[in-house]
């Protein structure tokens, strides 16, 4: 799939449900922004700002008119999720801007966020485009529990605080689907691998986990990965969770480890940075700041567990 591709999301039994390619960091295959076709169209995530034209253009090639949206849902405000929000806001004038209550007031005013985000991705901060504040009364804060009405769909919201306290996932019970966010890694279809995601600086693993279980307890036919992309999983959906349980423990284990024998942080982050088996699929340079930045959060998270 190449940035900018519209597709359809034909696996399990999804209907009205587009995906399209924003290309975030300059990588085809890494964010992916969705578009459920209703009585209430909405778009789902909002990608970084960068490229919001590709999700505006996706919307002309479903046929959703722009002033027909009524409602742009993020899992959290990370800003490779809610980045882009302020501007479909902008050019959707009808839509109301849905987000977990944690992270409401910093759509508003995302100074704090921005400066948050700097720290977190380094150099990669020159992908993202500046993020437009929503005025207030079209943030609609949510909570454990809520729904968000469409029409023929509803997205239920769960609570998935683990890769930060801000974050929820998107239960779509007619297309027996989830939006994941980020509580269940980093899918990469084009070697069908799961990857894990822990960035600076509330990653904690215990309610990642407890994520994890969330979403088994869904127990969903299709993840909706932001990163990236549809997949069926059906009946083995608690497979497919456990391993990315899995996953995920194993890395921060392996980042534990690596602190002890090297007893430097810096060293520690290069090591996993040049030892990256994602070169191949994402490029050089975005695979190395991913693993950079992951293993930030991980020893972010050995800090606050040990103190």
């Amino acid at each position: 799939m190449e940035v900018g591709d519209v597709r359809e999301v034909t696996v399990g039994d999804c209907a009205d449900l587009h995906y399209v390619d924003t290309g975030m960091y300059g990588t085809s295959e890494y964010g992916a922004v969705y578009l459920l076709d209703d009585e209430r169209p909405a778009i789902v995530e909002s990608g970084i700002g960068t490229n919001y034209e590709a999700i505006l253009a996706a919307l002309d090639e479903v046929g959703i008119d722009r002033e027909a949206v009524e409602a742009i849902a993020v899992t959290h405000v990370h800003l490779d999720h809610a980045g882009g929000a302020g501007y479909l806001a902008e050019a959707c004038p009808n839509a109301d801007v849905y987000v977990p209550e944690v992270g409401a007031e910093h759509l508003v005013d995302p100074s704090r966020l921005v400066a948050g985000t700097k720290a977190a991705v380094g150099d990669q901060w020159e992908f993202y485009a500046e993020p437009k504040p929503i005025p207030e009364e079209r943030v609609v804060p949510v909570a454990d529990g809520d729904a968000i009405d469409l029409g023929e769909h509803e997205l239920r919201v769960h609570e998935a605080p683990g890769h930060a306290p801000h974050q929820a996932v998107f239960e779509d019970p007619e297309n027996d689907a989830v939006f994941t966010g980020d509580a269940a890694g980093i899918w990469v279809p084009s070697v069908e691998e799961i990857r894990e995601t822990s960035p600076p600086a509330q990653f904690d693993l215990e309610r990642c986990l407890e994520d994890v279980e969330t979403l088994t307890e869904i127990d969903p036919d299709v993840l909706l990965y932001t990163h990236f992309g549809p997949r069926e999983v059906g009946e083995d959906a608690a497979d497919v969770l456990d391993e990315y349980a899995r996953v995920l423990t194993e890395w921060v284990e392996a980042v534990e480890a690596a602190r002890a024998e090297l007893g430097d942080d810096e060293a520690v982050i290069e090591h996993f940075a040049s030892e990256t088996e994602m070169s191949d699929v994402w490029g050089e340079r975005k695979a190395r700041a991913e693993a950079a930045m992951n293993v930030r959060g991980v020893l972010g998270y050995l800090d606050w567990r040990e103190g």
